[in-house]
């Protein structure tokens, strides 16, 4: 499946060395204002080739809206925004035309499809989630309108973790990190494994703040399903927690719930989601990148013929993929939570009359 979503549902096409990735969004209200420039930034933050901490591939990830937008607000059609490609290098991957690159898709697309892209993975290549970024963008601009805000950081690289969760200045660090206390320890450890040909995986910490009480929809489209859904769809997504997580699975009940006083809760070890609705506060997801399995050491694999060979990889990958990844988290979390505001209108019989009458 190339498309996610309900009411609000967005569809993606393209690859990483093809001639352009896009998407299609489709479910917007008719009059909301679109704002080009805030597109073009949120591309601009996912973007590679900013810093030493990135892939050196560098792409300007110009967005161009093709449909569905009238004298700059939507008009109730498709929204349809493409990305050009500019900047391929497809000649770095000629050695790996017939290998399969260990930790990537390369395998099971083979044997699902009895064929795959082999320039940089093709579909399953994260350039692709730019075009997620574009539609997550338009989805922020809806939740504007509520008062409803995503943030997102970098909690934790190769095992060096956070202390403290400041979004504001994850906004203006090169990494996106959380902690500034952590973050010089956080920038070393990604650049001794770029330095060594290797690379450190990463956590992405996401916020969504100003959420009403009663998104979710029981029992088989639970918000915190769908959030899990959403994020461990991303490129390297391998856990996903709300709240607490794991740690409450070694907690007492005493200690685990969120008592209730007349304003409000005096915890959040649910991370805002009870019984698979939001509860009115905030919203926490811990998201859990792996390695960048690209990487330029010496690795044992199989060819397309199962014969053993040594090999070594080309080309540009980032060192920790989760740096721009939590960009893409932020996006997708602001797609499940429009999605989930528009399915919500109908949840109740007055809201129905109201509007029609």
């Amino acid at each position: 499946m190339n498309s996610f979503g309900q009411k609000l549902k967005f569809s993606t096409f393209g690859e990483s060395h093809g001639r352009a990735i896009g998407c299609i969004l489709d479910g917007v209200p008719a009059g909301l204002e679109i704002n080009e420039e805030f597109i073009q930034s949120e591309l601009d933050r996912r973007k590679p080739g900013k810093s030493e901490f990135e892939t050196a591939r560098k792409e300007d990830d110009k967005v161009e809206i093709l449909s569905g937008v009238f004298e700059g607000k939507s008009s109730g059609t498709p929204i349809a925004m493409i990305i050009y490609n500019t900047n391929q290098k497809s000649k770095d991957y000629s050695n790996i035309k017939d290998v399969f690159r260990p930790g990537h898709a390369d395998f099971t697309y083979f044997h699902k499809y009895g064929t795959r892209d082999y320039r940089g993975g093709g579909r399953s290549s994260a350039r692709e989630t730019a075009a997620r970024v574009a539609a997550g963008a338009i989805a922020k601009l809806m939740l504007a309108e509520l008062e409803v805000e995503v943030f997102s950081g970098i909690c934790e690289v190769d095992g060096i973790k956070s202390n403290s969760h400041d979004y504001e200045y994850a906004k203006k660090s090169i990494i996106y990190a959380l902690d500034s206390d952590a973050e010089e320890a956080q920038k070393s450890a990604i650049i001794k494994a770029k330095n060594e040909h290797d690379s450190v995986g990463g956590v992405s910490r996401v916020l969504i703040k100003g959420t009403p009480i009663g998104l979710g929809q029981p029992l088989y489209y639970k918000l915190d399903a769908i959030l899990a859904d959403a994020m461990m769809g991303i490129n390297a997504v391998k856990a996903v927690e709300i709240g607490d997580g794991i740690l409450s699975s070694s907690s007492l009940g005493s200690s685990n719930n969120d008592e209730i006083r007349a304003d409000g809760f005096e915890s959040n070890h649910a991370g805002g989601i009870l019984g698979g609705i939001s509860n009115g506060d905030d919203i926490i997801m811990n998201v859990y990148f792996k390695p960048t399995p690209s990487i330029f050491k010496t690795q044992h694999t199989v060819t397309t013929a199962n014969e053993e060979v040594d090999f070594v990889l080309k080309g540009r990958h980032d060192p920790c993929v989760a740096i721009r990844g939590t960009i893409v988290c932020e996006a997708m979390a602001a797609l499940v939570i429009a999605d989930m505001l528009l399915l919500n209108m109908g949840s109740e019989m007055d809201r129905v009359t109201k509007y029609y009458r």
